[in-house]
């Protein structure tokens, strides 16, 4: 979700806090419709529950979910209550306001988070003790991009002092995938192709690039660390076009504490993974079309050339990390144009050549494509048991539906009341022949697709994210006067300016 205000208003914050206050009555009566139906009518979510715990010989594990106030992480946690565990949330609730899966069905118990930004140890702390406390058999950790290195260091810690295993990459690797010029090196160094890459901490190095670059190839700039004004940057950069590259560049703080990397610029459609990796092994994947800001999911099929190819990609980068590799692995790809036959479709007799650009050694939102596929938790518990290793080896778990997702509070800002405010305030390329599309889009998602959140048995969640956590965020921001230019409903993230 995006806005065109003056990142320092307060408008948008009270228009949002308005529109949750709207929606509130309709929103409340659909919950409690949905909390009352599953009396009336068990769901299938809780009869399987039911009947996978009163199997013979079936033993619950206890595991904790951290990130439930995200859809990945309450995703993950939905799945490992269907299959009978009993399942620990944890997230951070930053300023107090409630992560959305505080109050879900899922979860036995919730705990809360202390932050990393002080520091590691209270935040590695507060795992280490739930863990102890609760007597977890399994750590998934879906905690976002601000504790990536955090997390690593406490699967090293945690792993050392308890019994628990966790589904995370370790320090070293946490950090060698989560910088974006370190995971290009390593990507080179076992032989995958990678797009022209330069690491650059100074201007003097980008004009250097360029002039000995083709006059054919264009580059982007992409900040190594985090950046959110930068992030979405695009403005491309080319030898023909130096004296407007140098402008540009003048603009960027550039410099050894804050490092870019210059990136071949690959003109065609994106794509992302999601993969849970165990012991060096593809356990469980999923491909589908992606964008900068990604709210909608749609698993590509199993069979096409793109999928395949993405994961022979991703098993041969598990397989190089050997025994000690476990964690959630996602990338992002490109695809030269020329490639394609259509959307999705590649041109007979080619094979497609992948241009990773980008890697997250965490839990993708993707993973919500998974919801009601009956052996992903198996998957993730096969960490536990080696004698499981024989039967999952060859198994790789995919999507079990076939069922598209988007998230209705982002849809319905974006798509209908935005840009119906662009035309009423007659703003610069507002057009009224874009309306129909727009509402003909939010309306087939309304109807065809699911919401990410929402689950009829666990609808709790989808209640708190629009009427507790986002309001209360919007607050807080109006109370700071700290500006943001977009919001990722799903992932909570708020890109600040």
């Amino acid at each position: 979700m995006s806005t065109h205000d003056d990142p320092g208003s307060p408008r948008k914050n009270i228009t949002l806090i308005l529109l949750s206050l709207v929606f509130l009555p309709i929103d409340t009566f659909f919950t409690v419709c949905a909390l009352i139906s599953c009396y009336v009518s068990q769901p299938l979510a809780i009869r399987r529950r039911e009947s996978r715990r009163h199997e013979l010989g079936f033993s619950p594990k206890t595991v904790l979910v951290t990130g439930v106030g995200m859809t990945k992480g309450l995703a993950i946690a939905r799945s490992f209550y269907e299959a009978g565990h009993n399942v620990i949330g944890a997230d951070f609730e930053p300023g107090g306001a409630l992560a959305c899966g505080h109050l879900s069905k899922s979860i036995s118990k919730f705990m809360p988070l202390r932050p990393p930004q002080s520091g590691a140890d209270p935040y590695i702390g507060s795992l280490l003790g739930i863990i102890k406390e609760e007597g977890v058999d399994l750590w998934v950790s879906c905690s976002g991009v601000a504790s990536a290195l955090e997390d690593g260091e406490a699967k090293e810690i945690i792993e050392a002092r308890t019994s628990c295993k966790a589904i995370q990459f370790d320090m070293r690797t946490t950090q060698m995938l989560h910088e974006k010029h370190s995971f290009m090196e390593h990507t080179k160094e076992i032989g995958l192709t990678v797009p022209d890459t330069h690491y650059i901490t100074s201007q003097q190095a980008v004009e250097g690039t360029l002039s000995k670059a083709p006059n054919d190839r264009k580059y982007i700039m992409k900040p190594v660390g985090m950046d959110d004004a930068n992030r979405g940057d695009m403005t491309l950069l080319s030898r023909s076009t130096t004296a407007e590259s140098i402008v540009h560049l003048s603009k960027l703080s550039i410099s050894e504490k804050s490092s870019w990397i210059l990136q071949e610029y690959i003109r065609g459609p994106e794509y992302c993974t999601h993969a849970l990796v165990v012991r060096g092994q593809v356990k469980l994947f999923v491909a589908c079309p992606s964008a900068e800001l990604l709210m909608h999911y749609e698993a590509l099929p199993f069979e096409s050339k793109l999928y395949q190819a993405m994961l022979s990609f991703t098993q041969r980068y598990a397989s190089k990390g050997g025994e000690s590799f476990t964690g959630h692995l996602s990338f992002d790809f490109m695809i030269d144009q020329g490639q394609m036959d259509g959307p999705h479709s590649i041109r007979d007799g080619e094979e497609p050549t992948l241009y990773p650009i980008e890697c997250n050694p965490r839990a993708h939102t993707a993973v919500v494509l998974f919801n009601g596929t009956l052996d992903m938790p198996d998957a993730y518990l096969s960490l536990l048991d080696s004698s499981s290793e024989s039967q999952l080896q060859s198994n790789i778990v995919t999507p079990q539906y076939a069922d598209k997702y988007f998230w209705i509070g982002h849809d319905f800002v974006e798509l209908l009341i935005l840009p119906i405010l662009s035309v009423l305030l007659m703003r610069p390329r507002a057009s009224t022949s874009r309306l129909p599309g727009q509402s003909l889009k939010f309306a087939n998602h309304l109807l065809y697709w699911r919401d990410g959140t929402f689950e009829r048995w666990d609808p709790v969640p989808w209640w708190m994210l629009y009427h507790v956590y986002w309001p209360m965020r919007f607050w807080q921001s109006l109370m700071s006067g700290k500006g943001w230019s977009r919001i990722n409903v799903s992932t909570t993230k708020v890109f600040e300016r």
